[in-house]
């Protein structure tokens, strides 16, 4: 089947599987906010100290591997990753105990596919090229998702492990939902990469909010919101508190401003202050947001301290500790 398309927005409207001995070493550094601006590619970029991640991404970027094989094979690190409760297999689960998936991954010519609430199956990631690739679709969710999973030979996961049934059990003796900031909002990679050739692909993939209604969906598979990428352009993706991001359709919005001439820096900024601006009374919740455009150049902002993201190119891999919008 061909491929569904994702509708390109015009300007005008803007004005208005790898194994973990492979990857079990990085190098540790940080920067500052200045190094930002500096383009270079090939590059992979992804929200949180995710280094396992983004150094899979860069083993396909220096042997002039696709962008879109990049980010796809980058975060599946992370789904893989037993001892990471917040993405893939291990990751936490909704109030009724059931481990729901979401991922969405978007490619260099506005391709793109998502699954949402998916159980059973260890690597949505994949399942969300598959629905981007094999169907005329955008979004599958639910058991329509696993059943498709199945048609195209994934094999049926028990998710939930007994580390996080345990943490589920202890929950329950309070059922207290507080979301904690850059602990339980930890719950998401987006990655971003530029390859060789200049194109950029995007994808992100979570568990979702540990102990969340069921059925709940956040901005994590939303085309737009969790994720957005204009190969013109360049790319954003998002973390925290979903149901925000989606409010202000960050990602789209933050490539949009990357169009009218803002610094990936500059975009992030104003994609929180934005957030920020519909919650003035409430802020006790976290919102990361990283972008990369066309030149490589990265940016990323938050709204509390704490949240860092990963660079990784020629010249190194980086835990890049971001500015915030709160300074405590």
């Amino acid at each position: 089947m061909k491929r569904r398309k994702f509708l390109r927005k015009s300007s005008t409207v803007a004005a208005g599987i790898m194994s973990a001995p492979l990857l079990a070493s990085y190098t540790e550094k940080t920067t500052s906010k200045e190094t930002n601006s500096i383009g270079i590619t090939p590059i992979a970029i992804c929200t949180w100290d995710f280094g396992n991640a983004t150094a899979k991404a860069w083993e396909v970027l220096k042997v002039g591997g696709s962008s879109l094989d990049a980010v796809h094979q980058g975060v599946m690190v992370e789904e893989n990753d037993l001892n990471n409760s917040t993405v893939g297999n291990g990751g936490r689960p909704d109030r009724d105990g059931n481990v729901t998936l979401d991922a969405c991954i978007m490619d260099k010519d506005g391709n793109c596919g998502a699954v949402l609430a998916m159980q059973n199956i260890a690597n949505p990631i994949s399942v969300a090229r598959k629905v981007m690739e094999e169907t005329p679709h955008v979004m599958l969710a639910g058991k329509g998702a696993e059943q498709f999973a199945y048609e195209q030979g994934f094999e049926k996961t028990d998710l939930l492990t007994e580390e996080s049934k345990e943490a589920w059990l202890k929950w329950k003796e309070t059922s207290q939902y507080k979301p904690i900031i850059n602990i339980e909002n930890h719950d998401t990679i987006g990655m971003l990469a530029i390859d060789k050739k200049g194109d950029i692909s995007g994808a992100c993939t979570t568990s979702g909010m540990a102990y969340k209604m069921a059925g709940r969906v956040g901005d994590s598979p939303i085309i737009g919101a969790g994720l957005f990428v204009d190969n013109e352009i360049g790319g954003a993706t998002a973390t925290g508190v979903g149901e925000e991001v989606v409010r202000t359709v960050g990602s789209f919005l933050i490539v949009e401003l990357m169009r009218q001439g803002k610094s990936p820096q500059e975009a992030c900024e104003e994609g929180v202050k934005r957030i920020i601006a519909k919650n003035k009374d409430k802020q006790d919740f976290q919102i990361g947001f990283i972008a990369i455009n066309k030149k490589g150049e990265t940016g990323g902002y938050c709204i509390h301290p704490g949240f860092t993201y990963r660079t990784y190119t020629k010249d190194g891999h980086i835990n890049n500790p971001s500015d915030s919008y709160l300074k405590s």
